[in-house]
């Protein structure tokens, strides 16, 4: 069976169609087609010979992968770019496409929202008007926690269920605090404030067993905390009387200092992400990243960039690391491999400072990305020459995304609103 065509001089390739999605399963025998054929005319193809095995059937959008990357182009063009035979009988894997995320959300915040992170069926953002917001994912507003003295400039879910929550937020007044919030009545207590930092704090984040996290600094410092209170002392904020009475509470608040503290970069660290229990992985304004030893208590090795980075995303499902850059590109990076080899893609499409970059939580070949250039993107892995998506909306800078609650992606920006996308998983 051959797509259509009235062009009977136009050259002819050998396909055989293969899909791990079962529902969708065709003939293994080679097709021919022609050579300019395009994805949508392959599409319709693959609808053809569903409906004649299956008789029914909706019409599906597909996505063609060669060689474990995705076809953006004509056959014949993609021919010639890979040095393939027009001869050779090519092997063409096809998946349902992704669907278009949809707008879910707006919420509006009274300053930039710098910071973002979803758990189950609730949402913490962080603002530059010194407080924090717990949101459901219905989009209503629960409890503003005021705490900080400067703008929050980051946050991370400790644990969280039903009965108990509990996260820790950094802040420019150089001062992370732990946070208690009870779900069932709403209330919020603050359990201790960590102090150690010199600078602003740009990013914590919490090991994989939740007895640890860790923060980076504008000190150029990574410090590392404990979860728990054994390292605080009962008293309160060191004599800083102005500072007391912005966290007015009706408890003393204790004071927890670092376990450890790790320098090496140069400037600002910016991310930093937990690799397993004890290796911690940071970027920097310095052009490197790091991975550094708990148990050694040192450095382990340094990755190098061109840049400045302005934030990574580790995933666990595949081991891999994306870094979001001032160069405008998004990099994937194997921290297994060594010299060139450690980066293996550069995703390229962002018109302004990349400032984000998430994971999925339940596909390890999809990512988001937000930038300067007022845009969230979503990618796949396998389609490294573009986005599958772009998701508008954002009137200014988009400065943090978060994809930890698996349909909805989030991004906060500096036009005060926190945007909620829906994503439909296969």
């Amino acid at each position: 069976m051959a797509a259509s065509t009235d062009q009977s001089n136009i050259a002819h390739v050998q396909v055989k169609f293969f899909t791990k999605q079962e529902q969708y399963s065709v003939p293994d025998d080679p097709f021919s087609v022609p050579s300019n054929v395009t994805i949508n005319e392959l599409s319709d193809l693959i609808n053809g010979l569903i409906k004649q095995g299956s008789g029914e059937g909706r019409k599906v959008s597909f996505d063609f992968l060669i060689d474990g990357e995705f076809l953006r182009s004509s056959l014949q063009e993609y021919i010639e770019n890979s040095g393939k035979s027009t001869e050779a009988v090519l092997d063409v894997e096809f998946l349902e496409r992704e669907a278009a995320p949809s707008p879910e959300d707006s919420l509006q915040h009274d300053d930039w929202v710098s910071c973002v992170e979803g758990s189950n069926s609730f949402i913490l953002s962080g603002c530059y008007d010194n407080t924090v917001k717990i949101w459901n994912t219905n989009g209503d507003n629960l409890v503003t926690i005021p705490g900080h003295t400067a703008p929050v400039k980051c946050l991370a879910w400790v644990e969280q269920d039903e009965e108990s929550a509990t996260f820790v937020t950094g802040s420019h007044d150089q001062v992370l605090l732990r946070w208690h919030w009870n779900p069932k009545t709403n209330s919020v207590k603050c359990l201790t404030q960590c102090k150690g930092h010199a600078g602003s704090i740009e990013c914590v984040a919490v090991s994989p067993q939740k007895t640890r996290f860790c923060s980076g600094s504008w000190d150029a410092l990574l410090k590392i905390w404990n979860t728990d209170s054994s390292d605080s002392t009962n008293q309160e904020a060191d004599g800083d009387e102005h500072t007391d009475k912005k966290r007015k509470s009706d408890h003393k608040v204790s004071t927890q200092v670092p376990v450890m503290t790790f320098s090496g970069h140069k400037e600002s660290i910016s991310s930093a992400r937990w690799l397993d229990d004890k290796d911690i992985l940071t970027a920097s304004w310095d052009h490197t990243m790091k991975i550094w030893d708990l148990h050694e208590g040192c450095e382990k090795s340094t990755l190098n960039g061109v840049k400045v980075f302005l934030d990574i995303s580790y995933s666990t499902a595949n081991k891999m690391v994306l870094s979001a850059s001032a160069d405008r590109h998004i990099r994937l990076w194997d921290p297994r491999n060594e010299g060139d080899s450690i980066v293996t893609s550069t995703f390229t499409s962002h018109t302004g400072w990349v400032t984000s970059v998430s994971w999925s939580q339940h596909n390890p070949n999809l990512f988001i990305s937000g930038s300067y250039d007022s845009v969230l993107k979503l990618w796949d892995v396998r389609s490294p020459k573009a986005p599958m998506y772009d998701m508008t909306g954002h009137e200014d800078r988009v400065l943090c995304t978060d994809w930890s609650i698996p349909d909805l992606m989030l991004s906060g920006g500096a036009d005060n609103h926190l945007k909620i996308f829906k994503h439909s998983q296969k």
